[in-house]
């Protein structure tokens, strides 16, 4: 498990760093030893993220939503509507995910390796804002929990949630899509609204479906 040290507090880190565990091993060396010995709480994120179409080649982030797991607080960003006219698109919400991306030491999400991580990196990176580099935020998907813990006709959210009684999923329509990227002014505003609860509510049913299952989990993490 690796544990992001922009995070930490300086006496914190000063321990991480310089510190050793019981193998007689810097703790930066064996970072599970120093959740294990100092009794650190890692800080878990529900990750998220809503676009205006699937591939980040012609789409852009709409919203995002990153929920603290175990705790009511979620973190949150939607597109302007002055910079859907303007031309710079998502580079300003990239730089606010990016910031609060920052602020746990792992995030997870659903279908997020082959989604949603690439897709922040893919805009970051044309957008020339700075992403996390490797080995500074560890990462899970649930979908590869759910294909291997679980036997579905078909491994989504929403039939894994289903199947497990977990309430909340919902779906946005074209119609709000359109809206979100082409109007202006009050159906801009309603549609991007209803997006970023959408976004909202399937990070809650995410953290439900995680709290299934992690006691079956081979606590396998990879960097992001």
């Amino acid at each position: 498990m690796k544990i992001n040290p922009h995070i930490m507090k300086k006496k914190e880190l000063v321990e991480y760093m310089s510190g050793r565990c019981k193998h007689n091993h810097l703790y930066c060396e064996h970072p599970n030893c120093f959740i294990e010995e100092t009794g650190k709480n890692l800080r878990i994120g529900i990750i998220d993220i809503e676009t205006s179409n699937l591939n980040a080649t012609f789409g852009i982030i709409l919203t995002y939503a990153i929920k603290v797991y175990g705790e009511d607080d979620i973190l949150h960003g939607q597109i302007e509507e002055e910079h859907l006219r303007d031309g710079t698109f998502d580079k300003v919400l990239c730089k606010q995910l990016v910031h609060d991306m920052l602020k746990f030491d792992l995030l997870i999400g659903y279908c997020s390796t082959k989604y949603d991580i690439p897709y922040i990196r893919s805009r970051c990176l044309t957008n020339k804002v700075y992403f996390l580099v490797f080995k500074t935020i560890d990462h899970k998907d649930l979908y590869y929990m759910v294909k291997r813990l679980l036997k579905l006709h078909r491994n989504s959210l929403e039939v894994a949630t289903s199947f497990l009684g977990i309430k909340g999923k919902n779906h946005v329509m074209g119609k709000e899509w359109n809206q979100a990227v082409m109007c202006n002014g009050e159906k801009f505003e309603k549609a991007i609204a209803y997006i970023l609860d959408h976004n909202i509510k399937d990070v809650c049913i995410t953290e439900k479906l995680y709290r299934k299952l992690k006691d079956f989990d081979r606590g396998i993490v990879k960097s992001i």
